[in-house]
């Protein structure tokens, strides 16, 4: 224990040789040198086989790609500008700047605990700037910061892609060009430093906004309050008039809250630090809000997702930081400037390293053959490099790196692939081929890719040549091909895991698997419209038709081919094209050696819906695949990204499968998804994947589709999704859950500075029509604690809602399942309290509501409960509401999210407010006092009118008579 601990401390490095040397105080290491670079020998007498392991494992860990913190700084901060970003050099500096402020704020905010030490800048390939350098493991897809064009519902406001548990980290923080360019949005949203460490804290720590656009007041203890953190954060509600001047707000008499217009404008001095999550923009704040002044009533996303915790409580008690934070120590004094690496990759460079040892005989080295020759014409771009290596009792160069500059090399690299196997599975020998044909082109394989692929019945020790792959820089992608793969080969992708992906593949040529593997082997720059993009991955065993329909969509439709392949003998095939026109083996090219037949559609496929038909009558096994690419430069094709919450497994913590359907950022909703998990041993199962926002769902129409996998078994498991939209029913969204808080205007002494307006955003949902996707997930790893799967209770219920109507309580929420969000629940606890607190830290001590009545619906039904209390509700009372569900084997779930309810009658309808805080009552009591002033006022107006109006009645009857007098 004390050892890990010690390694604990030393592996941030960075520096491979110094923890190596460290290593030596404990195991008996001896270094060697290879011709790619710095390999470690491992006494096999000095450890077994799983230290070993374990100590590689530790050693890859300090090359990985992922943010890490190295001692108080945070290195490996990878920010990526994408492929269709014109080049512009001040972003890089911009960039830089941003950073290096940001690292002040995040000094200050976590009591001088942390900041950034390192980040590197990844630009494009066709950016020609200098001082670059050449990327390694890097990449647009992989780096947790993007500088993008414009998701269409944020235009340039900042945000954070975040649709994990409250405490985890989120995929990426998206800023757009124009936002770092132009520097009047520094008046609208704050300092970009700042804004920065806004966002850092939803990516890094898992913590949501302390605003709410779409519930920007509530009612607290009968008086008005601004969703803010902290309630010390002080300020005037007004409505801003189209022509730009100010007026009271309106109270809206079916929530006594002001209305839509009205809007918070913070004081510019504040007498606060907090919160940054609530209103970074403002000087005076500088940290996040602490438990003593957290504002848990709020209806914000922090209290909703976080169990009304405190933004500083997630970080310091939940965030994957969390053991760092707690032992650190605050510097001494002011971190210095980050460092800075700007890098830029080239064209793909791969090497492909196949398994041809005796195993791979029959069947497998045919199906390796289809799925690399599938790789090789439509997977892999143009311009990209390839070499080919085989391996087996010894390793063979097949071809040497080759540049893909038209179909003839395509269609000669495809007849280089192996067709025969036997020997050994020497993959140790493979490896360092591999990387010898790297080096040939530039002498390093920095940033380039190994595609490696094997049954996995090694007949060497891939602990023994790891340490080289990790010294190289490489790319490492790893293919388990059959259920008998070694677990080496999980090893080794364990160990080598920087930067490339993990697949396991069946030889059962239905599930398609091995074809699905090279397929999603890209490597995206962050322009879509050169990748491609697969619409259709299906299998079946049959005597007679095998049918099918495939959506052509707008987005789509250049190089789109159907590879149809068979087990034995060549089937008719015909596929007919939406206006009708049918094509049959006459037009299609066919390959009898690999047992394909292919389809190329010329130009661009008609967009609607493509059916294919297949007959045999012989009783075997087809797959089809149908890839496609955007059918203009310029619009981005419909995508989906499938991945699970964790790539291996205990058991301990549930499993989430997310599937992510967009369009250039903007979601896919209403769509059907389909997510197939199945395991080496054969077991498979199906879940339709849900946007509602409950159970594994972070927030209803985001498009990202999420479902709890409970049936987990131990193994290597693989993963699928489908997506169609064949209804009607699906749209882009227009919803967004989160961003950089904009802030309409401040309070100067006392008087409101408007801000400019915050440019409008696309607010129509766009209509999708039929489409039809298939995507691969990273494969996953189960090892069980115990020797059965885990019982899990009911999903925690996120969605409750309460309303009070007169003294009838309403409650709302998604029903739970059985085990999470799966099967049906045997019943709920429904308790509430006057004190927010008492019932979310013991639950077991409100009051019980009677929920004999209430049967729970399967899960993700809507359910609805409605009861009297046992008292009269008092005008201004706020009420507090939770919900336990429970099992068959009575286990119970979380406590939900804390609902909240006040009783507010509705009055005479008060003309406005302009400050927060102020209570109903005084606010009724003043407009009575206005009232009664208005009618003074209006008395004594009439009364001087009257007055004189008789004297000049009396001055023209003087007036009349003299001008009588004068004409007569």
């Amino acid at each position: 224990m004390n050892q890990l601990y010690w390694y604990h401390s030393v592996h941030s490095s960075k520096d491979i040789p110094s923890v190596i040397r460290h290593f030596k105080l404990i195991f008996d290491l001896t270094l060697f040198k290879t011709c790619s670079g710095v390999a470690v020998h491992l006494n096999s007498a000095a450890m077994d086989s799983r230290t070993k392991f374990v100590l590689l494992w530790m050693l890859l860990s300090s090359t990985s790609t992922g943010i890490k913190l190295d001692g108080n700084g945070y290195v490996d901060v990878i920010i990526a500008i994408g492929a269709k970003v014109p080049q512009d050099d001040r972003l890089i500096d911009i960039i830089k700047d941003m950073v290096t402020e940001g690292s002040v704020y995040l000094y200050e905010a976590l009591d001088k605990k942390v900041y950034f030490k390192e980040a590197t800048i990844l630009v494009p390939s066709h950016w020609k700037s200098k001082n670059v350098t050449k990327a390694r493991t890097e990449s647009f897809e992989k780096a947790k910061i993007r500088i993008d064009n414009a998701n269409s519902t944020y235009g340039d406001q900042p945000y954070t892609k975040q649709y994990g548990e409250c405490g985890t980290m989120a995929e990426y923080i998206h800023f757009t060009p124009e936002y770092l360019l132009n520097d009047a949005v520094i008046q609208l949203y704050g300092l970009r430093g700042r804004v920065f460490v806004h966002e850092w804290a939803h990516l890094r720590w898992g913590v949501y906004d302390e605003y709410n656009k779409e519930k920007p007041f509530y009612h607290s203890n009968g008086r008005i309050e601004a969703t803010r953190c902290s309630k010390n954060i002080e300020g005037q509600f007004y409505e801003v008039t189209a022509g730009g001047s100010l007026q009271p707000c309106h109270i809206d008499p079916q929530t006594s809250l002001p209305t839509d217009k009205c809007k918070f404008f913070p004081d510019r001095n504040q007498n606060t630090n907090s919160s940054l999550m609530s209103l970074p923009s403002l000087d005076s704040v500088s940290t996040f809000c602490r438990k003593n002044e957290h504002n848990n009533k709020a209806p914000n996303l922090q209290n909703e997702k976080c169990d009304n915790k405190a933004t500083w409580t997630v970080i310091f008690e939940d965030s994957v930081d969390k053991d760092a934070l707690q032992t650190l120590k605050p510097l001494e004094s002011p971190p210095p400037p980050p460092s800075f690496k700007v890098v830029q990759r080239a064209q793909r460079v791969v090497c492909l390293i196949l398994d041809v040892s005796g195993s791979m005989e029959g069947a497998r080295i045919l199906q390796q053959r289809q799925a690399a020759t599938h790789f090789l014409r439509y997977i892999i771009e143009d311009q990209a490099s390839v070499g080919i290596v085989t391996f087996s009792t010894s390793a063979s160069t097949l071809r040497s790196l080759t540049i893909i500059d038209s179909d003839i090399t395509r269609e000669t690299l495809v007849q280089l692939l192996p067709k025969r196997a036997s020997g050994s599975t020497n993959m140790c020998l493979g490896l360092s081929q591999g990387l010898h044909v790297l080096q040939k082109d530039n002498g390093d394989v920095l940033g380039d890719e190994i595609i490696f692929l094997t049954d996995g019945q090694a007949t060497d020790n891939i602990a023994g040549c790891a340490p080289s792959a990790i010294q190289s820089g490489a790319i490492i992608s790893t293919i388990a091909f059959s259920n008998s793969a070694a677990q080496a080969l999980t090893e080794m992708y364990s160990m080598l895991k920087i930067g490339g992906i993990f697949f396991i593949a069946k030889d059962d040529m239905i599930s398609n698997q091995l074809m699905d593997a090279f397929a999603s082997l890209t490597l995206s720059t962050g322009d879509y419209t050169n990748e491609p993009v697969q619409l259709e991955s299906v299998g079946a065993r049959t005597s007679d038709w095998f049918n099918g329909t495939v959506s052509v969509d707008q987005t789509v439709g250049n190089k789109t081919s159907f590879v149809i392949i068979y087990e034995i003998r060549f089937p008719s095939i015909y596929i007919q094209s939406p206006s009708g026109s049918i094509y049959t083996q006459t037009n299609m090219s066919h390959d009898g050696l690999l047992k394909t037949v292919t389809l190329n559609i010329p130009g661009t496929a008609e967009p609607g819906d493509w059916k294919y038909s297949i007959q045999t009558t012989s009783n075997q096994a087809f797959t089809i695949t149908v890839t496609s690419q955007a059918a203009h430069d310029d619009v981005p094709p419909i995508i989906v990204k499938t991945h699970m919450n964790q790539q291996f497994s205990d058991g301990t913590k549930p499993m989430t499968v997310f599937a992510e359907v967009s369009q250039n950022y903007r979601p896919v909703i209403n769509a059907e998804v389909w997510a197939t998990l199945e395991s080496e041993t054969g077991s498979e199962h199906t879940l339709q994947l849900l946007d509602n926002g409950a159970g594994a769902d972070a927030f209803q129409g985001d498009g990202i589709y999420s479902r709890y996998f409970t049936k987990i078994v131990n193994g290597r498991n693989s993963l699928k999704v489908r997506v169609k939209n064949q209804g009607g029913q699906t749209r882009f969204a227009v919803q967004k859950n989160s961003g950089a808080p904009y802030v309409p205007g401040y309070v100067v002494n006392g008087v409101v500075q408007l801000n400019p307006p915050k440019p409008p955003v696309s607010e129509e949902p766009l209509e999708v029509g039929n489409f039809t996707r298939t995507a691969t997930g990273e494969s996953f790893v189960v090892k069980l604690s115990g020797t059965t799967p885990p019982n899990f209770p009911p999903n925690r219920i996120t969605d409750l809602s309460a309303e009070i109507q007169e003294d009838t309580v309403l409650l709302s929420w998604t029903a739970p399942g059985e085990d999470l969000d799966q099967g049906t629940a045997k019943s709920y606890e429904i308790r509430w309290s006057f004190d927010l607190d008492m019932l979310r830290n013991s639950f077991s001590n409100g009051h019980v509501v009677n929920t004999a009545a209430v049967s729970p619906h399967e899960a993700g039904s809507v359910e609805q409960h409605s009861f009297n209390l046992s008292f009269p509700i008092q005008n201004g009372t706020t009420l507090f509401f939770a919900v336990q569900s429970e099992d068959e084997q009575n286990a119970k779930s979380e406590t939900s999210n804390i609902a909240q309810a006040s009783k507010i009658l509705h009055g005479p309808k008060p003309p406005g407010v302009s400050n927060p805080g102020m209570n109903l009552t005084v606010l009724v009591i003043s407009v009575c006092v206005v009232i009664m002033v208005i009618c003074f006022i209006v008395a004594v107006t009439e009364s001087l009118l009257n007055a004189f109006k008789t004297t000049r009645l009396a001055s023209s009857v003087h007036n009349s008579r003299g001008l009588t007098n004068r004409l007569s």
